[in-house]
């Protein structure tokens, strides 16, 4: 039996071209491939610029120093997310403010925001998780400077808008199972010259007028050879994740989960239901089936911290959200596996 993964890169010839075409130019470090990237996802986004890194984590580290977040600043950052966003508050010198989620989004809210907020809060950073929007209009106006993560949802829209352009700077991530896969990269975009000045003076150290410290976060020409490809595809992505997902909703329907809600406009970077009954059971029979399903966050950042109060809606989710293979190169024999298996598991 051939197991279906996860995730998987949705990668072809078009890639391949990309990739052998800058190696073959011998210019396969930070070049005019990377200018071109950030350039066409400045654009894309609907934001002023762009400045190509090694990772998100790079992005949100060198856009938060941008702010001026330091030593003695609270960024609150919600505690159903990777570890990601709180590394990055933590490699500023900063103290990271968890905070619980809405349960139906799995985003951060601005009572969530409220309830953990400090007079010391310089930030907020805001995944918008498994590509939902989170309420960008209600956190905006809490007046605690937003940050988007945009790692799961680049191409999703609040209102009209991208998601992205609306935070006082934003970050994708590139890596290798993401709405565009790089391998690894990532990106700070924003309306402030000031911040993109400063993350492009800081993400390469070497030929500087005068010593600061600065980091090796640059993104390869191969890297954003890749990307380039893939935001090419990206619309085509979307829309067939869309169409995966609507079929899964309809065959859902009648199981025994809830499904997944979003108010705004969904991409689906993640399938992500909450089911009724023992969760590592239903896992495992899952995978018995052929079927890799996973828990779309490993672990709560409060759980490492062995913090147990106020936060109900984590633990929710912890204890009861699967992750459903969803992804552009998924066969429609592989859908038809997973309908299945989940309808004899679930």
């Amino acid at each position: 039996m051939t197991m279906i993964p996860h995730s998987r890169p949705t990668l072809g010839p078009e890639e391949v071209q990309a990739a052998a075409e800058v190696i073959k130019s011998g210019h396969i470090a930070q070049g005019g491939k990377v200018c071109e990237f950030e350039e066409k996802l400045a654009e894309f986004i609907g934001v002023k610029g762009a400045v190509a890194l090694n990772s998100g984590t790079s992005a949100l580290h060198l856009g938060l120093l941008a702010m001026g977040v330091g030593p003695g600043d609270d960024v609150v950052v919600p505690s159903y997310v990777c570890s990601a966003p709180l590394n990055a508050a933590y490699l500023t010198g900063a103290r990271a403010e968890l905070s619980d989620i809405e349960l139906e989004s799995f985003n951060i809210g601005v009572e969530n925001l409220e309830e953990t907020g400090t007079e010391d809060t310089r930030a907020v950073i805001v995944p918008h998780m498994f590509g939902s929007p989170a309420d960008l209009e209600k956190l905006v106006a809490s007046d605690i400077p937003v940050v988007e993560d945009c790692a799961h949802s680049v191409g999703a829209s609040y209102g009209n808008i991208k998601v992205g352009s609306i935070g006082v700077f934003s970050i994708i991530s590139f890596y290798a199972n993401k709405m565009m896969a790089a391998g690894e990269g990532g990106m700070l975009l924003s309306n402030d010259n000031d911040i993109i000045d400063f993350a492009k003076d800081l993400r390469d150290y070497d030929e500087k007028e005068e010593y600061k410290v600065r980091y090796n976060y640059k993104m390869s020409d191969l890297q954003a050879a890749l990307g380039l490809v893939q935001f090419q595809k990206l619309p085509g992505m979307i829309e067939r994740r869309r169409k995966i997902a609507s079929r899964y909703d309809k065959a859902f329907k009648g199981l025994d989960v809830i499904l997944p809600k979003g108010e705004f406009d969904h991409v689906y970077y993640r399938y992500v239901i909450r089911v009724k009954r023992d969760l590592s059971e239903a896992l495992n029979q899952l995978e018995e089936k052929g079927v890799i399903c996973a828990k779309p966050v490993y672990k709560p950042l409060h759980r490492y911290f062995e913090m147990r109060t106020g936060f109900r809606n984590s633990d929710e989710a912890y204890s009861s959200a699967i992750s459903v293979p969803i992804y552009p190169s998924l066969t429609e024999e592989e859908q038809v596996r997973v309908i299945e298996a989940a309808k004899d598991v679930l």
